[in-house]
C-alpha cells in the first residue's frame, strides 16, 4: 500500500520549497526595479510576472509531492558519476579562466576535447572533427557574420 501525505525526506516537496524561495527572490528583485503599466511596463515587468509564474509552478511541485510519494533525497543522487562531475567543473572552471587568456579558439578545443571524451567517451575519429570544427564554425559565424568580437588571447588567434 502506498503512502501518501508529507514526508520530510521527500526530493520533490524540497525542490518545490527550494524554487518557490528563488521565485519569491526574483518576483521581489523585479518589484525593486520598478513594474510600470502594463501600456508602459518598467525595467521590472517581466521579471515581476516570472517570479509569479514561477511560485506558481513551484507550490504546484511541492503540493502534487504531498498528496503522492515522490523519491527520497538519497535514492535522487544515487548513482551520481561524481569524478565526472568533477571533471566537468574543473574543466569549465579553466575554461573561464584561460578564456580571456588564450582566446576563444584555443580555449575552446581543449575544453571540447575533454567534454568528449572524458564524460562519455567518444571515439577519437569523432571527437576530433567536433572539438576542432564546432568552435571554428561558431568562431566563424560570431566574427564574420555577426560582427561580434571574441578575445583572441596572447597568441592573437581568431
Amino acid at each position: 500500500m502506498k503512502s501518501s501525505g508529507f514526508r520530510v525526506n521527500n526530493a520533490e516537496l524540497w525542490g518545490g520549497a527550494i524554487w518557490f524561495a528563488v521565485s519569491l527572490f526574483v518576483l521581489e528583485q523585479g518589484r525593486r526595479l520598478g513594474l510600470g503599466t502594463v501600456n508602459a511596463p518598467g525595467m521590472g515587468f517581466m521579471m515581476f510576472w516570472l517570479g509569479i509564474v514561477m511560485a506558481g509552478l513551484s507550490l504546484g511541485v511541492a503540493a502534487q509531492s504531498i498528496r503522492s510519494e515522490g523519491p527520497s533525497i538519497r535514492a535522487l543522487w544515487a548513482g551520481t558519476r561524481w569524478v565526472k562531475t568533477l571533471i566537468v567543473i574543473v574543466a569549465f572552471v579553466l575554461y573561464a579562466y584561460a578564456f580571456t587568456q588564450l582566446g576563444f579558439l584555443l580555449s575552446t578545443i581543449p575544453l571540447m576535447l575533454v567534454l568528449l571524451r572524458a564524460i562519455d567517451p567518444v571515439r577519437w575519429v569523432i571527437a576530433l572533427p567536433l572539438a576542432f570544427g564546432a568552435p571554428l564554425l561558431i568562431w566563424w559565424v560570431l566574427e564574420r557574420v555577426l560582427q561580434i568580437q571574441l578575445p583572441t588571447g596572447v597568441f592573437e588567434i581568431g
